[in-house]
């Protein structure tokens, strides 16, 4: 039952240990998470704007931008993870 408990044991540490960043690593993805979620917020912040406008071609405008500012958010994202993976 020992060898059991310590094989167990044993591989649980190992996957956890392959799972670890690099504390660069992990900055580079946590810079670009607090990026990427303001970018979402000024997303936010021009569908509300577009919202509150009476002008239709106006609301377009801010919604498309808003379209692409989260897209932006997530090719950051994208961009860190895969940086991040290289580091490793």
């Amino acid at each position: 039952m020992k060898k059991i408990a310590f094989i167990l044991a044993a591989a649980g540490l190992m996957s956890v240990a392959a799972c670890t960043k690099s504390p660069e690593a992990a900055a580079v993805e946590n810079n670009a998470d607090m990026m990427a979620d303001n970018m979402e917020m000024q997303a936010d912040n021009l569908d509300a704007v577009a919202d509150n406008t009476s002008n239709t071609a106006t609301a377009a405008v801010l919604e498309n931008a808003a379209d692409n500012m989260n897209a932006a958010a997530d090719n950051v994202r994208d961009a860190a993870e895969a940086k991040a993976d290289n580091m490793q």
